[in-house]
């Protein structure tokens, strides 16, 4: 299993050089050169094994053995989930009116992004151990990925974190969740602008190759494939939990509706489907709306501003993953996808080609949600179930409400309504707040400022090489 860029400018590497690299050399994203194909009997067989044995099953496919021993492999993803607090790792709640929430977020950080990063941390300190080497960790979050990306290699000796959360355009507990984080190797920057431009100075440090290559930057936001790899495994028990019956021919299809940003999610489920999963995608958006354009119209441009939204997680204009979904759906036409993304990158306006846009929405379905759905179907299902979605859940229970028939349907819920108050104050509802939530707020907290106006940058630069000294 070899992985390539999306642009086509890198030769291949394996899972360890894809693992390590975040952005390919030429500005692309990796992906495996070839999509494994399973047929039915694999499905049904797959079909009673647990979240953690289905993880296996799926990295085993991408992770050859030569590199990591399976019995390894299963060792370091059953190390990867002993902290999560369900017993089943991730847990599906069915509730009235047909509606199935597959809650993601009984990590450590309440976020779908534990599962994907304890993982991915694990990895790391496998081959680095056996390495003897050190690399550095950059990370631009819009809410979830900092916390989850620290709590993977908190206390890491040969890892240095740096984190980059938009000065309270996350909520005070995501805040919390990075900032009481007081170990040497963890470097939190609170900086004053929103996800797209924190994602700036983290991409000009990566296109110094030098400065990357010298310090072994790599990312662990979504654009690193180990996040996308572990993601597949949402997608197929999604579909084994919600599934009327594995006995027929051919299998049922099921409906699964993915609260979406940066675009990971979905593009593990663009993977899964792929691979033969009988799924059918739905992208739920807020109004922050690039990629519901993009599905209905072939509109890749984007807008004004970012919006902020209830669904903060989702304040994203740039969904650097809509990149992997266009050379999937391109047929891996390289050429074409570094043309589309060149484009994008100047112009940020993008008209899709027509035989492209026309597989993109035979491939995905989407939807753009308001706040005032958010808040509504929160209220909804509150009063119908005792149950509290957190805003980006509420983002795909809103399509559910929305499209009340007989389809076989199951919601992601990226994150648990713990972490979202103001939302469930919003929506008039009273926030439960776990104790490791609650004695965030008396924690001592440590982070570093960054001003508009100010080189990002070079201040990233500049701590990067004083803790390298």
């Amino acid at each position: 299993m070899e992985y390539v860029s999306t642009r086509g400018g890198a030769g291949t590497v394996d899972f360890e050089g894809a693992l390590f690299s975040g952005y390919a050399p030429d500005g692309g994203l990796f992906m495996p050169q070839r999509i494994p194909s399973l047929d039915g009997d694999t499905l049904r067989r797959w079909s009673r094994l647990s979240y953690p044995e289905l993880v296996k099953e799926l990295c085993s496919l991408f992770i050859t053995a030569d590199l990591v021993p399976r019995s390894t492999l299963n060792d370091l993803i059953d190390k990867a989930f002993s902290r999560f607090r369900h017993k089943d790792v991730v847990h599906l709640s069915r509730l009235k009116d047909g509606l199935n929430v597959l809650e993601l977020w009984h990590g450590v950080t309440y976020a779908f992004k534990d599962l994907s990063l304890s993982c991915t941390g694990q990895f790391l300190q496998y081959f680095l151990e056996k390495k003897q080497k050190h690399v550095t960790i950059l990370v631009g979050t819009s809410g979830d990925t900092g916390s989850s990306a620290i709590e993977g290699v908190r206390g890491q000796k040969n890892v240095d974190i740096f984190v980059l959360l938009p000065k309270g355009l996350c909520t005070q507990i995501q805040e919390l969740q990075m900032t009481t984080v007081i170990e040497d190797n963890v470097h939190v920057f609170a900086a004053h602008g929103n996800s797209d431009e924190i994602d700036e100075p983290i991409k000009e440090l990566f296109a110094d190759v030098d400065f990357a290559r010298k310090y072994n930057l790599m990312s662990l936001n979504s654009v690193n494939w180990s996040r996308i790899m572990v993601q597949i495994a949402h997608h197929f028990y999604a579909y084994f939990r919600c599934a009327p019956s594995l006995d027929t021919t051919p299998l049922p299809v099921v409906e699964i509706v993915v609260p979406t940003g940066g675009g990971g999610n979905i593009t593990a489920g663009c993977i899964a489907l792929k691979m033969g999963l009988p799924i059918r995608l739905v992208a739920v958006v807020n109004s922050n709306d690039i990629i519901h354009r993009t599905v209905q119209h072939g509109d890749f441009s984007l807008s004004k501003s970012v919006k902020a939204t209830l669904a903060s997680a989702m304040d994203i204009q740039e969904p650097y993953n809509m990149e992997r979904i266009l050379w999937l759906l391109s047929g891996s036409d390289s050429q074409l996808t570094k043309t589309l993304m060149e484009q994008f990158s100047v112009s940020k306006n993008v008209k899709l080609p027509e035989d492209l846009h026309r597989k993109l929405s035979e491939t995905l379905r989407s939807c753009s949600v308001s706040d005032e759905d958010i808040v509504r179907a929160m209220q909804r299902c509150w009063e119908e179930n005792h149950y509290l979605l957190c805003p980006h859940s509420a983002v795909a229970a809103h399509y559910h409400y929305s499209h009340l028939d007989s389809t076989p349907r199951c919601c992601l819920a990226p994150a648990s309504a713990a972490k979202f108050q103001d939302a469930l104050l919003r929506a008039g509802l009273v926030p439960q707040l776990p104790p490791e939530i609650t004695a965030l707020m008396t924690m001592e907290t440590r982070s570093t400022p960054l001003e508009q106006g100010q080189d990002w940058a070079q201040a990233l630069r500049e701590q990067i090489e004083a803790t390298a000294q």
